[in-house]
């Protein structure tokens, strides 16, 4: 906690020069060293619980639903049939608890490295933690770049809910490789394409394009030469760096046509699933980029 705003918990980062953002602080949950990472929650005065990652905000319950569903649905939505899907990361449970509403989703794997994260959770946060009942789950723990080496396994759906792949050095003066650097290169996107079934799609933590341009611009150039379709969207969560985080979504059947949903719930149905978030024109809008970032993709209409 910053011990010049008592009471505050203030998130200040290297990934993030010049900014900062506070949320006031009930009551710490948790604070400990896991082998991978420090592993924070708290209960905040407007947020609900917050879980906080080597001095990184992963989410609050007021509005984690802006990015769970949206990395959920997305994909689920382009694809004709996703009845197998893949988690890599996603320790606090809020995917596996979005495929669990899905109805065409028959299996789920997941690989998170950490499971100090998901204990936590579990114990901590039960609005997350509640994932890790979903009955089509079957979790493993350890890297999720290892594991896709390993399985023989296909899947209709890859989604990868991952940390940022740089987190502060000793001192908040630096940054060093974080637990999930190695998902974001070139050479994992190549090994999920070896994972995907006929027909299949992945969609990955996209980072923020007011502050990772350039990386960004640089996987989806990369995905380009992999894939025959790739897209970009993203979501408005308030509490993440710059209140906006973005998807790469990639497939290898070149009809897919990710700005289309091939399903789409009216408000009965999406609030009979517990739905927050996520709309038929929430998944359209969400493709629609700023001028700025178009250009940066060399994207077009």
């Amino acid at each position: 906690m910053d011990q010049n705003l008592k009471g505050w918990y203030t998130e200040r980062s290297p990934m993030w020069p010049g900014q900062a953002f506070s949320l006031k602080v009930d009551c710490k949950l948790l604070h400990k060293r896991s082998k991978f990472q420090n592993i924070e929650i708290f209960e905040s005065t407007n947020h609900g619980k917050v879980l906080v990652l080597d001095g990184a905000i992963q989410f609050t319950e007021r509005d984690e639903a802006s990015y769970q569903e949206m990395i959920t649905f997305l994909p689920l939505n382009a694809h004709p049939n996703p009845r197998k899907v893949l988690v890599v990361g996603g320790g606090d449970g809020g995917v596996v608890r979005e495929l669990a509403r899905h109805p065409a989703v028959e299996e789920v794997v997941q690989c998170e490295i950490d499971e100090e994260v998901i204990e936590a959770c579990k114990t901590h946060v039960p609005s997350m933690g509640c994932g890790f009942s979903n009955p089509k789950l079957t979790l493993h723990t350890g890297d999720g770049a290892k594991f896709l080496e390993e399985t023989q396994e296909k899947f209709d759906i890859i989604i990868t809910d991952a940390s940022d792949p740089v987190v502060p050095d000793e001192g908040d003066e630096g940054t060093k490789d974080g637990p999930a650097v190695s998902l974001f290169n070139e050479d994992y996107y190549v090994k999920m394409k070896g994972k995907l079934a006929e027909g299949g799609i992945l969609c990955c933590q996209g980072e923020n394009m007011w502050l990772h341009a350039d990386l960004i611009m640089k996987l989806m150039n990369g995905c380009r030469e992999v894939f025959p379709v790739v897209d970009y969207a993203y979501t408005y969560t308030p509490t993440y760096p710059g209140g906006q985080i973005g998807f790469i979504l990639c497939s290898v059947n070149p009809a897919t046509n990710f700005k289309e949903p091939l399903r789409v719930w009216d408000h009965n149905k999406a609030n009979e699933m517990g739905l927050k978030y996520y709309n038929a024109e929430i998944h359209r809008a969400s493709f629609v980029l700023p001028t700025f970032m178009r250009n940066h993709l060399t994207l077009t209409n």
